[in-house]
């Protein structure tokens, strides 16, 4: 049986002081995954994560051009400042969450 997790291996850390605007980051992850289970790329970015991650998040993605978009949309429809890119990774697989 395949874990669709490791598919979701393009990873974009992102870090908001604003938990509105990693509300609209999870949509944006969740509108920009186009195939597969959207819902794995935001997961692990609820409010206690942001919390303990020190207002970080991180998405994952099943291809870096679903992580390009995200990154595009949210630059788009997100004021500038709101949110910044912390970190990006090609071989970092999501986790299940419990």
């Amino acid at each position: 049986m395949v874990d669709t997790h490791r598919l979701f291996r393009f990873s974009v850390k992102c870090r908001s002081e604003d938990l509105a605007v990693v509300y609209c980051l999870r949509a944006i992850a969740e509108y920009s995954q186009k195939n597969i289970n959207p819902r794995i790329a935001w997961g692990g970015t609820k409010d206690a994560d942001w919390s303990r991650d020190g207002h970080c998040v991180t998405f994952h993605f099943s291809s870096a051009q679903n992580r390009d978009g995200f990154l595009q949309t949210a630059k788009r429809l997100l004021a500038q400042g709101s949110w910044a890119e912390v970190a990006r990774s090609d071989d970092d697989p999501a986790k299940p969450q419990n």
